[in-house]
């Protein structure tokens, strides 16, 4: 039997959102261990100008619980 947990991160990028989910995914495996999934909760992006800089994500991931 396996437990998992799920957490909630906010990443951005100044590329795209697949960058900005990239980004999250890697940073959070970083930290926690057995990452195996995340969800993209939300989306939405910075404009300054008229011109999009940034974008970003709140992504759900979920890691599984070490026995």
């Amino acid at each position: 039997m396996s437990v998992a947990k799920v957490t909630e991160i906010i990443a951005s990028s100044s590329k795209s959102f697949e960058d900005a989910v990239d980004q999250g995914v890697e940073r959070a495996s970083k930290t926690l261990k057995n990452v195996s999934s995340a969800w993209v909760k939300d989306q939405n992006v910075m404009v300054v100008n008229g011109k999009v800089t940034e974008y970003r994500v709140v992504l759900k991931v979920t890691f599984v619980l070490n026995d």
